[in-house]
């Protein structure tokens, strides 16, 4: 987990003075704003050789999609989690970036206070929402939960073992592989281990789509 002091940041906007400044606010408020890029690709490209803990991301970036570049962040630093910064708080805006990979979707609108505190839960893994869009992602989520049984009657998705379920609710809460390994008294490999085999399980790549997962089932909550 991110130290709360220290949360290394990447700030992606297409205007100058808006990325700047929160660059700046958040800088001055103890995390440490490791680059800023200006568009998807360049995105793509400095947050692979920086490695953020958190990649704060608007999603309209002039030619470039934010949604996009979101992915292939994802794909290529599944550790790393995005909190989007947008303008728009429209539906469908909210639902593309969060089946892309963000973690968490803020408006523009949010203070510093809370931009920085969302910036810190983000970074240990929580998932954040602007108020009234934390329903909407949960519903959706939930919708596309009721996924059709396969044929000759096998589960959509293969049950997790209670062990594996107990990790799952750990990992959603932020926890590490080591302080899941000392909560449950094994080693941080055994909880490697249960994560991908969970991952296997519910074919999903990465960290933060367990952690939408666990949300989607309510363990998150527990």
């Amino acid at each position: 987990m991110a130290d709360e002091q220290a949360v290394r940041v990447m700030v992606v906007d297409d205007h100058p003075i808006w990325r700047e400044g929160v660059a700046r606010d958040l800088t001055d408020r103890g995390c440490e704003v490791v680059a800023t890029a200006p568009d998807g690709p360049a995105a793509v490209r400095i947050a692979s050789a920086v490695r953020p803990d958190v990649v704060l991301m608007d999603l309209n970036l002039g030619a470039t999609s934010g949604v996009d570049a979101i992915g292939e962040i994802m794909g290529r630093l599944p550790e790393t989690r995005i909190l989007v910064l947008s303008a728009s708080g429209e539906h469908a805006d909210v639902l593309e970036a969060v089946k892309a990979g963000a973690i968490g979707y803020l408006v523009k609108s949010a203070g510093v206070d809370e931009l920085l505190d969302a910036v810190r839960r983000t970074a240990r893994g929580v998932a954040v929402f602007t108020p009234g869009l934390a329903g909407l992602v949960l519903g959706e989520f939930r919708r596309m939960a009721d996924a059709p049984v396969r044929p000759h009657g096998e589960p959509a998705v293969p049950a997790l073992t209670e062990r594996e379920t107990e990790v799952l609710r750990l990992v959603a809460k932020g926890l590490t592989a080591k302080q899941i390994g000392e909560r449950l008294v094994v080693s941080h490999r055994t909880v490697e281990s249960h994560i991908q085999n969970t991952l296997g399980k519910l074919q999903l790549h990465n960290r933060s789509q367990l952690v939408r997962y666990a949300i989607e089932q309510g363990l998150a909550d527990d």
